[in-house]
């Protein structure tokens, strides 16, 4: 059985990996104008994976978690956040440390972003079968992207490509120089008006300065397998 990738919209996606594993990244799907399901039609999760404490990222956490069972994994402080908000199973963690999490190692790394709580992260998943996935969360093009490539075999990378909060697909293009990824899916644009309206500026910037890395744009609720 493939891992399964399927793109809640915005920065959320539930992962089901070859083992049967679901983990949620940033489920945020209450306001989310692209969400293609509702909280309630998410299945039973092991894990929930939060990159920040923006509400669009976190603020769905705990409603999330109710519904499916799952554990919030986020940063100390942001964990305590969440339990103040009625979240019951948490697990602190933070940039730097990884964790065996049902079967599968979560690393937790660096972004460049802003947070009322802790700091912002991305998430570096090794897979039970040996495929590595790994979510920006919301950033900058940063030069630790290069240790990323270096030190992690990236089967999959999911970028922000929105521009205004997040790098723009012309930054996202050359952060998969630095890490090297065999295929990328954007995400963080369309939500909103402010936001890149397509993917097609990373499209044609991605071809020039990444042709070794293939870019997918799939739509949401769609799913893509590796």
């Amino acid at each position: 059985m493939p891992n399964l990738l399927k793109w809640l919209g915005h920065s959320s996606w539930q992962l089901t990996t070859s083992a049967g594993t679901v983990f949620l990244i940033d489920p945020w799907l209450s306001q989310n104008p692209l969400a293609p399901v509702k909280i309630e039609g998410l299945p039973n999760a092991s894990h929930i994976l939060i990159t920040h404490d923006h509400s669009d990222h976190s603020g769905d956490a705990v409603a999330v978690a109710k519904q499916t069972g799952a554990v919030i994994v986020a940063q100390p402080e942001t964990v305590t956040r969440l339990k103040s908000e009625g979240a019951d199973q948490v697990f602190g963690m933070n940039v730097g440390g990884g964790a065996e999490l049902g079967g599968v190692t979560v690393t937790m790394v660096d972004a460049y972003h802003s947070s009322q709580t802790g700091t912002p992260a991305g998430y570096i998943l090794e897979l039970e079968d040996g495929k590595t996935l790994y979510h920006a969360g919301d950033t900058c093009l940063h030069s630790n992207m290069a240790t990323w490539g270096e030190l992690f075999d990236i089967d999959v990378a999911l970028l922000p490509i929105g521009s205004r909060y997040t790098m723009d697909g012309r930054q996202a293009a050359r952060a998969l120089k630095l890490l090297k990824p065999k295929t990328a899916l954007p995400m963080h644009y369309r939500t909103f008006p402010a936001l890149a309206s397509s993917a097609e500026l990373f499209l044609a910037e991605a071809r020039e300065h990444a042709p070794d890395t293939t870019v997918r744009v799939i739509e949401p609720g769609e799913v893509f397998q590796f």
